[in-house]
C-alpha cells in the first residue's frame, strides 16, 4: 500500500477540488507521491471535460476592476460552491480578469480565443482548470466598458463565497461617490435599461398582452381596460429604467434627480449575478 497521510489526501484534496476518494486513487496510483498524483488527477480530469459539458454551472463568482477609465468584469461559473470557494478557482478569476483588463474583447467568443502571458488561450486555461477541479467550469460572460468614468460595486451573499453579484456604471462624466452609489442601486434593484427609450418595443408590447388578459382574468370592467393596461404598462416600464427608479439610498428621489444634482448621466451598465 502506497504511503501518505489523511494529511496529503487533504492537501491533495485543497489544491485540486477533487473528491476525497478521486485523491485517495491518485496517491495509491502514485504510490502517495504528491506531484504525480496532481498529475493524474490531471490526465483523468481532462479525459472527462467532454462528459461534463452538459452539467448545470449554477455556482461561481464575479470579479470586476476599473483602473482610469476602463472598467472590465467576469463571470466565471462551476458546479458547486466547494469549488467556487478554493483558493485555485478564485485564482483563475483574477487571472483571466486580468487578461480582459489587456485583451477588452467584445464576446466571450472572442476571449476565449485570446492568447494568455503563458502562450496559451482562456479556451485551454479553462480546458485544464476543468481537468485539475473536477468540474465544469466555464466564462459565462463578459463586460468591458472605457473612455469614461466607470463605477464599481460587487457583493457578497454569503461571508464565505466570492462575490456573486457585480456591477459596473459608465458615466458622462465623473462624479465623486455617485458611481458607486448609483451600482450599489442597480446590484440592488436589478433594472434592465438605462431609460425607458431603450426598452425593446416587442418587450412593451408583451407586458401590454399580459396587462390585457391579466385584467381580463380579474373581472375587470370593459370600460376601464384600456386605462388599467396602459397604467400596468407604464408601471412596468419605469420599473426596469433605472432612471426613472427611486433611489435606493432616498426614495423620495429618482435616480435620474441624483445623477442630475452631480452633473452627469449614466452611458451604460452591466449587472452580473452568478447563475442569473
Amino acid at each position: 500500500m502506497a504511503a501518505y497521510t489523511a494529511a496529503d489526501v487533504k492537501r491533495l484534496r485543497e489544491a485540486t477540488a477533487a473528491g476525497m476518494l478521486d485523491c485517495k486513487k491518485a496517491l495509491d496510483e502514485a504510490d502517495g507521491d504528491y506531484d504525480k498524483a496532481i498529475d493524474i488527477i490531471r490526465v483523468k480530469g481532462l479525459k472527462g471535460v467532454t462528459k461534463r459539458e452538459g452539467r448545470l454551472t449554477s455556482n461561481g463568482a464575479v470579479v470586476a476592476k476599473v483602473e482610469g477609465n476602463l472598467g472590465v468584469m467576469l463571470e466565471l461559473n462551476c458546479e458547486t460552491d466547494f469549488v467556487a470557494k478554493g483558493d485555485r478557482f478564485v485564482a483563475l478569476a483574477d487571472e483571466l480578469l486580468k487578461h480582459l483588463q489587456n485583451a477588452q474583447s467584445n464576446s466571450v467568443e472572442s476571449f476565449l480565443t485570446t492568447t494568455m502571458p503563458n502562450g496559451n488561450t482562456v479556451q485551454s486555461v479553462i480546458d485544464e482548470a476543468n481537468a485539475m477541479l473536477g468540474e465544469k467550469i466555464e466564462v459565462r460572460r463578459i463586460a468591458v466598458l472605457k473612455d469614461s468614468p466607470v463605477g464599481i460595486y460587487l457583493h457578497r451573499t454569503s461571508p464565505d463565497l466570492p462575490p456573486q453579484v457585480g456591477v459596473l456604471v459608465q458615466l458622462v462624466k465623473e462624479a465623486g461617490e455617485v458611481g458607486k452609489d448609483i451600482a450599489q442601486h442597480i446590484a440592488a434593484f436589478a433594472p434592465q435599461f438605462v431609460n425607458r427609450e431603450d426598452v425593446p418595443v416587442e418587450l412593451i408590447e408583451n407586458e401590454r398582452r399580459i396587462a390585457h388578459e391579466t385584467a381580463i382574468e380579474e373581472g375587470k370592467p370593459e370600460a376601464s381596460l384600456m386605462k388599467i393596461v396602459e397604467g400596468r404598462v407604464t408601471g412596468f416600464v419605469k420599473d426596469v429604467s433605472l432612471i426613472e427608479q427611486s433611489f435606493a439610498k432616498d426614495a423620495k428621489k429618482t435616480v435620474k434627480q441624483i445623477l442630475d444634482e452631480a452633473g452627469t448621466a449614466v452611458k451604460a451598465f452591466h449587472r452580473f449575478r452568478v447563475g442569473q
